[in-house]
């Protein structure tokens, strides 16, 4: 089921992305398709998996385990290809179920052989460069992974070069912005906006690709043989960072910025976070880290830092790279836009500001700090579900102006100095938020899967989930699907079904943008006319949105002369 039909579209160009880049592999013309990583200096041992029961696995000192909130948590530890080995061969079931989302419906979206042809031209030296902006030893991890890949897409490429190139899945979609796959929102405070004036961070991660991409979230704890201990959450199959901590509370979340669709791979920006937790104890070490590596679309990298006591926005893109650092006050917000000197005169940036949902949900986090005073993880939670807008507006379910858009992979709070971190559980970031103690995971003293989670500690579910708006909007998801395959396929709806659409989230623009393009694509014209006045009365998501509800009223007018 997908959130909507412009979902729908971008699902199916991040796939044709994925599949046509694997084609090229396969056809042999790109460099990369000879190479493959260098593993020979790493000693491995085949892991040879205890199933203990439907949801625990382990090796060694390794484990996989499904908590009673329905979050896997993940514990490795190993040398580059050992992690890669392990992590592939407890997760492998998730990992091919994760991989099939993406690969799922290869015929409905492989064009002819024609156009493959040329594309193919277009693309061949697209990812020619990939391999050589990313670290070795990350390259043996892939490697390690992808031998538990499955056979089903070894037509599409080869595993390894499948899984490398599948990581610049979060690049490519804030690449497509625009589309609005992307709207994430996240804030540090600390001193005297906590209640104990320590660091503390809170983010939302709304990357969406379809309710399936969400089902098994991951909470991952890597101990490597070189570098820093951390943690991450994201899915199966996924070695880069989104949002993490390591053992010395250094913290990354990252959010897009306005991107050109890049033209030629180069560094995930997943891989960039990774190495910066793997390797970084401070602020300036993350910096240097960042600073170093060539990334090929706009980012926004909050970092957090217990020996720093405080938090900064590294924002980097393939031209350009500044640091945002707050001085005469105690807090860092960051949604989908630039703030540093390095991009004040940005056309780019400017234009996103002006046109984007960015910049609200901006204003609406400085409302909520005007608010609430001396914060705390469970109200930091409150922060991350907030879904009103500005004042307190109901804008309707969905709304991306929301800090909470009801579509989040997950939500994460930290608390650097204290080690501790809570990972939000399904529906969204509505869900329990479950608490990891690092100091605890990560000592000297060996670990057991039980000793994960501090359930004292855990944050309780939002009550919202158990309301009947909440069902209300999960039906309109529903409804809102039906309505744009009746679009798509001029199929006849009563207007007694539009009605009930509307009662489901009658606050949301979009109801009536939909309901007044199925009117008028049935020239039904009356009809239409009134639906799309009636979404210019409500919260518009962004500005190009506005002015399509626009032309489309235009076009209507035009047909009742």
């Amino acid at each position: 089921m997908k959130k909507t039909d412009t979902n729908s579209l971008i699902y199916k160009r991040l796939f044709l992305y994925f599949l046509f880049c694997c084609i090229l592999v396969s056809c042999g013309v790109s460099k990369s398709v000879h190479h493959l990583p260098d593993v020979k200096q790493y000693s491995l041992e085949i892991p040879k998996v205890n199933r203990i029961n439907d949801t625990t696995f382990s090796y060694k000192q390794n484990y996989l385990t499904k908590n009673k909130q329905q979050l896997w948590e993940l514990y490795i530890t190993g040398n580059p290809l050992q992690l890669g080995y392990n992590n592939g061969a407890l997760t492998q079931n998730l990992m091919q179920k994760q991989e099939g989302i993406f690969f799922s419906k290869v015929e409905g979206f492989v064009p002819s052989k024609f156009r493959q042809k040329i594309l193919r031209g277009f693309l061949k030296w697209y990812n020619r460069k990939m391999y050589l902006n990313v670290r070795e030893d990350y390259q043996a991890e892939l490697y390690g992974l992808s031998q538990y890949s499955s056979d089903q897409y070894d037509f599409i490429a080869p595993k390894y070069l499948r899984n490398l190139y599948l990581h610049g899945a979060h690049d490519i979609g804030h690449a497509m912005q625009d589309l609005a796959m992307v709207g994430c929102s996240s804030l540090a405070v600390w001193n005297e906006n906590t209640e104990d004036g320590d660091l503390l961070i809170g983010r939302n991660f709304d990357f969406y690709v379809g309710d399936d991409f969400a089902k098994n979230k991951l909470v991952e704890f890597v101990k490597p043989e070189e570098g820093i201990s951390y943690m991450s959450v994201s899915w199966p199959g996924m070695i880069g960072v989104v949002s993490g901590m390591n053992k010395e509370g250094i913290t990354v979340t990252i959010n897009a910025g306005k991107s050109k669709i890049p033209l030629t791979a180069k560094t995930p920006i997943s891989l960039v976070t990774r190495e910066i937790l793997q390797y970084a104890k401070n602020i300036d070490e993350a910096i240097a880290i960042a600073r170093k590596r060539k990334v090929f679309v706009s980012e926004s990298i909050l970092v957090g830092s217990a020996h720093d006591k405080k938090a900064v926005i590294i924002e980097v893109s393939p031209k350009n790279f500044g640091v945002y650092s707050v001085q005469n006050t105690s807090r860092v917000l960051c949604t989908n836009h630039f703030q540093s000197e390095a991009y004040k005169d940005d056309t780019r940036n400017q234009k996103h500001i002006e046109e984007s949902h960015s910049e609200y949900r901006y204003e609406k986090l400085q409302e909520l700090l005007q608010e609430e005073k001396k914060l705390t993880p469970e109200k930091i939670a409150s922060i991350l579900r907030n879904r009103s807008g500005l004042q307190g507006e109901n804008i309707g379910y969905g709304n991306e102006k929301s800090l909470n858009q009801l579509l989040a992979h997950h939500g994460v709070i930290f608390s650097p100095q204290k080690k501790l971190v809570w990972v939000s559980s399904n529906p969204y970031q509505l869900g329990e938020f479950v608490c990891y103690d690092l100091n605890a995971i990560f000592s000297d003293n060996g670990l057991q899967h039980s000793d994960l989670s501090k359930s004292q500690l855990n944050i309780g579910k939002d009550p919202f989930v158990e309301s009947q708006e909440f069902k209300n909007y999960e039906e309109y998801r529903v409804v809102n699907t039906k309505i744009s395959d009746a679009i798509q396929n001029r199929e006849f709806l009563t207007d007694n079904y539009i009605a009930r659409y509307h009662s489901l989230n009658p606050d949301f623009w979009k109801g009536y943008y939909m309901a007044g393009k199925y009117y008028f694509y049935m020239k039904e014209y009356y009809k239409a006319k009134a639906e799309f006045e009636r979404a210019l009365t409500k919260e518009i998501t962004t500005v190009p949105d506005r002015k399509d509800t626009e032309k489309f009223l235009k076009k209507t007018l035009k047909k009742l002369k």
